[in-house]
């Protein structure tokens, strides 16, 4: 379990002093090029073994960890894992549970879904690519006093930091695959984090293999999928 510690003593708000602002023509200037740049991310499954800094993770974490959440809980941990005898522990059991959940568990709409996709139960990813990052929400948070307080919004606090960290990986020069198998309970044991703690998603983090494909997709269009009042 984390522990918050807040500075006892100082005052409740600070004068902001890191707000950069912009003219209007920056502004759109600079939506539009980070438009650009998130535009060319894609979810990728095909990965090199080609390893990666891990400062570059580290400051991608850190880019994480600057996200709101509920009451500044900031509810989540990020175990990351490059031991090639973990990762093989990971695929292993998730392939498990990916099998149970195409051979069983899956409703045939969903399969069918799934199928222009061509995933299946078979995970080589997981050993493939140099690092899985495992995300885990937190359903209560230690204090400096020693206290353990409930967090709240953890699903939404955990899935925008998720949001931040896959853009700050892109921004790097990296690709990624939003992995989540269900039920992800095994990454607790395999991972040594406390019941607590529940997975979220298992994020893979590297280089695309150099025959790497991807499905020719669009996303929808901004009349689609926003409005303005």
């Amino acid at each position: 379990m984390s522990r918050l510690s807040f500075n006892h003593g100082s005052p409740p708000f600070v004068p902001l002093t890191t707000y950069q602002a912009y003219s209007e023509p920056e502004m759109v200037e600079r939506a539009h090029a980070f438009y650009e740049s998130m535009r060319r991310r894609k979810t990728i499954r095909e990965f090199s073994s080609r390893s990666v800094p891990q400062e570059v993770i580290e400051a991608c974490l850190l880019t994480a960890g600057t996200a709101p959440s509920g009451a500044n809980h900031q509810p989540w941990h990020f175990a990351v894992v490059s031991d090639p005898a973990i990762k093989n522990k990971i695929r292993v059991e998730a392939e498990i549970e990916e099998r149970e959940f195409y051979e069983r568990r899956a409703p045939q709409e969903w399969k069918d879904a799934l199928a222009p996709l061509g995933t299946d139960a078979n995970k080589p990813f997981l050993e493939d690519a140099p690092f899985l990052i495992a995300i885990f929400g937190q359903k209560s948070t230690l204090m400096d006093d020693g206290t353990a307080v409930k967090n709240y919004y953890v699903p939404e606090s955990v899935s925008i930091a998720t949001g931040f960290l896959i853009a700050a990986l892109h921004n790097a020069g990296l690709a990624t695959l939003t992995h989540t198998p269900s039920p992800m309970g095994f990454l607790n044991s395999l991972l040594h984090r406390h019941d607590n703690e529940k997975p979220y998603i298992l994020l893979v983090v590297g280089y695309p293999d150099k025959d790497c494909t991807v499905p020719n997709i669009r996303k929808k269009r901004l009349s689609e999928i926003a409005s303005f009042l």
